[in-house]
């Protein structure tokens, strides 16, 4: 039920748990499955319901994601959530953590360029607030605009940011690591 939410609402995993919970009728204080297994279930679910829509959305995304981290090249961009974990489809946001040595630089840098965003705050790696600057795209593959959020990490948050999952597999890459994914490098 989670995995539908993700993909057909394009919920955070935080939220999709907590809607299936309600809507299962389970007691709100229920055990939660781990990310990593939600994520399984939304790969069986876009296999089972999506497979001839998702990948050319997901190319999509990936492709407005590099023109981006090219972009966004000074401050070390990296790709994460769905967009990187492949699981992304026309409903899930992109996500960009941005490495820098100075934090205002970003936003400076946003507003010279004339960009209009939004800025929040969200946790980081180490449950430390760090600045979320949101853009809203145009995504013309998708006909439809698309939320970037740039959150904003200190440079040296980088060497812990890039460890694996149980499983192997990165939560983020730079935008070498993401061309290779593009190009079909299943080792990534």
């Amino acid at each position: 039920t989670a995995a539908r939410w993700v993909v057909e609402e394009g919920l955070e995993y935080g939220a999709a748990k907590r809607r299936a919970i309600k809507d299962m009728g389970l007691p709100a204080r229920s055990a939660l499955p781990s990310n990593e297994c939600l994520e399984d279930a939304v790969r069986e679910y876009l296999f089972i319901f999506c497979a001839d829509t998702q990948p050319l959305e997901l190319a999509a995304l990936r492709e407005l994601a590099r023109t981006w981290m090219r972009r966004l090249a000074p401050f070390r961009p990296h790709l994460g959530g769905a967009v990187w974990r492949g699981t992304a489809t026309r409903h899930s946001d992109i996500y960009l953590q941005l490495f820098c040595d100075d934090a205002k630089s970003t936003e400076i840098w946003f507003i010279d360029q004339n960009l209009r965003f939004d800025v929040s705050s969200v946790t980081g790696f180490q449950g430390e607030e760090v600045d979320a600057l949101t853009l809203v795209l145009p995504c013309p593959a998708l006909q439809q605009n698309v939320l970037l959020h740039c959150m904003i990490h200190d440079h040296d948050d980088l060497r812990g940011a890039l460890k694996p999952d149980d499983q192997g597999r990165t939560w983020r890459g730079d935008l070498t690591a993401l061309e290779r994914l593009m190009n079909g490098d299943a080792a990534i």
